[in-house]
Order: C-alpha cells, then structure tokens, then sequence
C-alpha cells in the first residue's frame, strides 16, 4: 500500500488520515447507542483546538474556522451509527487483496473519519478556503433509528443552513433524490388452540401467511421507482399447536411520496382484509417514516458531478435513503456525496480500499472550494 497522495490531494496526511478511519470504526456504535463514537469523535476535535457540542438528541456539532464570508453556509453531516449489534467484532483486518475489512469500515466509519480529519485540516489551515461549515455527526441514521439525528439537526440549525451535504456512500455517488420509506409491524392475534382437537380455530400464523402474500403483491407502478418488502417474521408457539399470535415487519419504499402513500394506505387495508377473513385480530404500528422527494434544483448536483470528473473520476447521480430526506423534507437544497471505495455495507463481509479515502477527501474540499468560489 502506497502512501504516495493522489492528484490533488497532496497536502492531505494519508497515514493519519487512516489511523483515524480505523481508530473509529473499531468504536461500536449502533443505532441508538451511538455515544462511545460520537465520544471519540469529540475528543478528535478537541485535541485539534475546536469545541464540539452535543445536541439534545446526541449529535456531535461543530462550527470550523476560516469560512468565506458571504458563501452559503453549509452543513456537512456524517452518520454515527452502524447496523450492526453490539456483539458484532467491529476490529479491522487487512485482507489479502490490500484492502480493510470490518463491520461498518465504510458505512459510515469512513465519511466520520473524512470529516473529522477535514476540521484538523481547516484548523490548521491546511484546507483550501471552504464556505461556512457546519459539522454535524448525527445518530440514528440507519434502520429504524428513522433519521432522528439529521430531523433534529433540520430543526434546530435549519434556519441557518444553507446547503445541506450528507456524507455517506461510495465515491462517485451523488444522491440528489430521497427515497421515501414507511415501516410497519404487522400483528395477529388470535384464538388458537391443539393442532388437531381444536382445528380449524383461526391461526394468527395462517392470517400471517395470507397478508405477507398480500402486501408483497402490491401493484407497483413502473414509473416512480417503488419496492416492498417483509423483513422479518416471527409467531407460533410449537408445531402442534395453532398460533396464538404470529407478526411481521414490512417496509414500502418509493421516490414519490404520494406514491409511497398511496402504497401505505393499499397495504393497511389489505392487512385488515385478511384479518377479516380469517376472523383474527390485527394491528398496524408504524415504525418509522423517511420522507421522498428532492429539494436541489439541479445546481448543486451539476457542480458536484463536474468536480469529480475533473478531478478523474466517475460520477453518477441517483436517488437514495440517506440523512439528506431530512433537509429535503425541509425543503433545504441537499445532496449526500460518498468518499471511499469498498464494497458489502450492511454485511459483516464489509470491506474498503485504504488508500480510496485521501481521494474522497480530497475531491470533497476541491467541491467546498468552488461552493466558496461563488459557481
């Protein structure tokens, strides 16, 4: 492995700029007990001489010196949390191909680690001039956190943010859609009873069986993209015996969310459908709810996309589930940018190519730096 800078990027410390991306991302952080990273992550910018604080619901904000007057003030937001429990072994191991392996090594434990390294960069005035920055190290990004880190921050800095840019995925992406999602359990009760002296009682299983098949056949239309999905499913007492209670989690997406509603409506009713039929009780519990759509009205997303090609590298625009719905619910232009290289997020398999990060890093200040420009 060459610590050799790339392109552009020769002032970025690449040995230390690894030893942070690994030092954090060996910090368990699930969702919702994101507290020992986002404690690493204060104490990193504390030893460079900034003041972090913590929000009410645990962010790690920061305010970096040296921005250009007068340029939108932009906040940059890097998700704490991870997938993964926190028995999962989230030490880092080199493979054989040169690459890092970990649980989380890229999502997110790399844009933390880019952002975190960028506030020691402007602090030291190493870092081209940049607008007014915001850092934002938000919780509960992932799953069913339900983005409760980035629609607080959205609500108690939005007035003052300008430019809204997640950080978070491959490098080249460039997110310039939300998508929307509803998450509900499904739940059924019912009688039960002896498989054999007491059928045909209503089995909550059976209830159970019927709405998967039926909300998985949800007519969905070509044109938004829109998917559905049961995750997981648990009920049944034993195998002789009829189900007393049997439910399931069930996750509708879209990029519209008028779509995505009509989507959730279709999909209650046919849960209450098959209740009926089946005479068992059923109940609906929304989980979580990240809202559709897009607030760039194509600028930012042409600015992004033109300074990695000129920097060598793909780009490509697309829509995804990421901190940014928040800020486009808001209605606050928002893109979400990826820095590193690597593959398998959200499997234990997860792995990403060291030296890909200076580059990310490197193309993201050579971006902050035409936002300071004025283009």
């Amino acid at each position: 492995m060459s610590d050799a800078p790339s392109a552009g990027a020769a002032a970025i410390d690449a040995p230390a700029l690894r030893a942070t991306w690994r030092a954090l991302c060996e910090v368990p952080a699930p969702t919702g007990a994101e507290g020992a990273r986002g404690d690493a992550v204060a104490d990193e910018l504390r030893r460079v001489g900034l003041a972090p604080r913590r929000d009410r619901v645990g962010n790690v904000l920061v305010e970096l010196p040296g921005g250009v007057p007068g340029a939108p003030r932009t906040a940059l937001v890097a998700h704490l949390d991870t997938v993964f429990g926190p028995d999962v072994d989230v030490r880092v191991r080199e493979t054989d191909a040169g690459h890092w392996a970990a649980p989380g090594i890229g999502d997110n434990a790399a844009s933390v680690a880019a952002l975190v390294h960028l506030a020691g960069r402007a602090v030291a005035g190493l870092a081209p001039a940049h607008p007014p920055l915001l850092l934002a190290f938000t919780v509960g990004e992932e799953g069913l956190g339900n983005l409760r880190g980035a629609r607080a921050l959205v609500e108690d800095e939005g007035a003052g943010i300008d430019l809204f840019l997640a950080i978070d995925g491959h490098l080249g992406s460039v997110v310039d859609a939300g998508v929307g999602s509803w998450r509900a359990r499904m739940a059924f009760t019912a009688k039960g009873g002896h498989a054999w002296g007491d059928f045909p009682s209503p089995s909550a299983v059976h209830a159970l069986g019927d709405a998967v098949h039926a909300v998985t056949r949800l007519p969905l239309p070509d044109a938004p993209r829109s998917t559905v999905n049961v995750g997981q499913v648990a009920g049944g007492r034993g195998v002789n015996a009829i189900a007393e209670t049997a439910e399931a989690t069930l996750e509708v997406r879209s990029v519209d969310d008028a779509v995505l509603d009509r989507l959730r409506a279709e999909a209650e009713k046919r849960i209450r459908s098959v209740a009926r039929r089946h005479d068992v009780g059923a109940e609906v519990t929304e989980l979580g709810h990240r809202p559709a759509g897009r607030s760039d009205d194509g600028r930012w997303a042409r600015l992004a996309t033109a300074v990695l090609r000129e920097r060598g590298l793909e780009a490509r625009t697309g829509a995804s589930s990421t901190d940014a719905n928040a800020a486009m619910a808001a209605g606050i232009p928002a893109l979400c940018l990826g820095v590193y290289r690597g593959g398998d997020a959200h499997r234990e398999s997860e792995w990403a190519d060291p030296s890909s990060l200076a580059d990310g890093l490197a193309a993201l200040e050579a971006l902050l730096e035409r936002i300071a420009d004025g283009a």
